[in-house]
């Protein structure tokens, strides 16, 4: 199976130019990071800012200065004052712990990417989503009785279906055992390949980023 090219946009090669300065509180960190891949990880040691960067790409954390471009996307740039709210980056951000409503079932959490937008667009639709994760015998299961596994796909299934132009990806491994890390990485090496969009893995495992990125970036 073969997903849709992202958009025209995309058609050219991606590309990562990041250059910002967080500050909350007492922290405060400098990011630079200017790639042509379309995969990147990004790793760095337990505080290095590594979450707090994509925070920053996704609309969630305001940086003081610099610009955030992705993919021939300005998504902030603080001299030119661009700070696109953020519903209107399109980012599909899939955390360390899934995040699914526990009153929905999977069908339901899936669905509920196809909001606002994203319900005007075709180009990753339910049944494509589910056929790539392998996830059709769970749509009619509750969240409580999936493995961690399972509910990671499901996490990104619904990430995928909000339509997204990028994927962030915080440590979605970090809290599996060893045997379901190593079931989940299939799918993301297939979300990778099939989907074409730019992604950054954030991740403190060497394995899995050799698995899946094409250019490690360290920070901190």
């Amino acid at each position: 199976m073969s997903l849709p090219a992202n958009d025209a946009a995309a058609a050219r090669a991606p590309s990562f130019d990041i250059d910002i300065e967080l500050r909350r509180g007492d922290f405060r960190r400098s990011f630079a990071i200017r790639s042509e891949q379309r995969v990147i990880a990004v790793v760095g040691d337990s505080g290095a800012g590594k979450t707090s960067l994509l925070h920053a790409i996704a609309g969630l954390l305001r940086p003081s200065r610099g610009h955030i471009e992705i993919a021939g996307r300005r998504l902030f740039d603080s001299a030119a004052r661009i700070d696109l709210p953020a519903h209107r980056r399109r980012i599909g951000y899939v955390f360390q712990d899934a995040r699914l409503f526990p009153h929905l079932d999977v069908r339901g959490n899936l669905l509920y990417g196809l909001r606002g937008e994203a319900a005007r667009e075709t180009r990753f639709q339910l049944d494509a989503i589910v056929e790539l994760l392998g996830i059709g015998p769970l749509l009619a299961r509750g969240t409580a009785g999936l493995s961690g596994g399972e509910m990671q796909r499901v996490a990104l299934g619904r990430a995928l279906l909000s339509q997204p132009r990028i994927v962030l990806l915080d440590e979605p491994l970090s809290m599996l055992d060893m045997n379901r890390r190593d079931e989940l990485l299939p799918y993301l090496q297939r979300v990778r390949d099939e989907t074409g969009l730019p992604m950054i893995y954030v991740s403190h495992y060497p394995e899995e980023v050799r698995r899946i990125a094409e250019e490690v970036h360290s920070v901190g």
